[in-house]
Order: structure tokens, then C-alpha cells, then sequence
């Protein structure tokens, strides 16, 4: 049987290039499965599914190694247990050297494991460097007053009016909120911030 895996990171990726390589290969649709989800770990449902139909000689297409996975480590174990303890063979479609069914001598697979090595190094290098860059952008923007997470919702003119008016129990809670437009939350958030900016 011939099986097909796709991953993208997250669900506004398009994975279309994945599954047109996959199809040029005739892997039928009910064969390639696909998680939205990142690749730092293996804990993924579709990919959980699929291993567990795996059996001995059947052949695994993926389009690259990043795809499989994000995690040095995790790939090579992953790899280990997908040709030696279950027995199938993986073709990687954008690296013809990764094609367990070539080559299947000593100086072949070594070239192989290599070459795994390899790509591992880089598919979780560059996991990494994505994390950093994220994380980089995030503090320019901050400097820059980019705002992260809903907008902040306005208070009326009137909040400190209102506000006293419920201190001094002219009028209730519930009737702060609702002059204020606020939720009980946003409301005593607001009062908070307020008198933190009063200090």
C-alpha cells in the first residue's frame, strides 16, 4: 500500500503543494493524511492515525522532511521506527537520497542516515529561528505601540462621574455598568488602571 503525509503549521497554510506531489505519485485521497498542526513534536492525530494502519512494505511519501517533523531527535526516532521496527519504506520527494528503497547497502543507507541527520539539523533550525523571529517581531511592535489582543474598550466621558456615584452608593453596581457600557470585568479593570495611573 502506498500512503501519502501532509503537515502545515497552522490552518491558514495551504497545503496544496503537499497533496499535488503526492497525487502525481497516484497515492489515492483516502490514503494521505493531514494535521494542521505544528511539527515540534509527533503528538498528532492524523499522523498517530495513519501509523497505526502502517504495516510491513508498504511505502510512505512525504514531500519534504520538514513536513514530517520540526524535531531532530523526534525525526530520527520517528524515521528509525517507521523502517526498521515496522518495516515500510519512506520516499522523501524533494530529496531523491531519501528513498529508503534505493540503495539498501551499507554505503547507501550511511549516505541516507547522513543525509537525515542533516535535514533534521535544519528542519528544527529553522523551527527555532521562526520562534526568535516571532519573538523579535513581537518586541518591535510593542515599542513601535502595536497593541496585541482585542482593542481596549472606550469608558464614556462620564466614567469618573460614574464611578464616584457608585462609591458614594448613589447608585448601584449593576448600574455602573450600565451607564459605564461596560462588563463587571472591564469595569473593575478600568478603576484599577485608573487609580494605578492616579499613584
Amino acid at each position: 500500500m502506498e500512503y501519502g503525509y501532509v503537515r502545515v503549521s497552522s490552518t491558514d497554510q495551504n497545503e496544496d503543494r503537499q497533496f499535488i506531489a503526492l497525487q502525481r505519485k497516484a497515492v489515492e485521497k483516502k490514503r494521505i493524511y493531514m494535521d494542521k498542526q505544528s511539527g515540534k513534536n509527533f503528538d498528532r492525530p492524523q499522523y498517530k492515525k495513519m501509523v497505526k494502519r502502517l504495516s510491513k512494505g508498504d511505502l510512505l511519501y512525504v514531500l519534504s522532511i520538514d513536513r514530517l517533523g520540526r524535531n531532530y531527535e523526534e525525526i530520527q526516532q520517528q524515521w528509525r521506527i517507521l523502517t526498521k521496527e515496522i518495516g515500510i519504506d519512506i520516499c522523501v520527494l524533494d530529496m531523491p537520497l531519501l528513498d529508503t528503497r534505493q540503495c539498501k547497502d551499507l554505503l547507501g543507507t550511511f549516505i541516507a542516515d547522513l543525509v537525515l541527520q542533516i535535514l533534521s539539523f535544519v528542519a528544527q533550525s529553522e523551527r527555532e529561528n521562526i520562534k526568535i523571529r516571532q519573538a523579535e517581531g513581537i518586541a518591535t511592535a510593542k515599542v513601535r505601540g502595536v497593541r496585541f489582543g482585542r482593542p481596549m474598550k472606550e469608558v464614556p466621558e462620564n466614567f469618573l462621574e460614574i464611578v464616584s456615584a457608585w462609591e458614594n452608593q448613589e447608585i448601584s453596581f449593576a448600574e455602573a455598568t450600565r451607564l459605564s457600557g461596560l462588563s463587571e470585568s472591564t469595569f473593575y479593570r478600568r478603576i484599577k488602571a485608573l487609580r494605578h495611573t492616579d499613584m
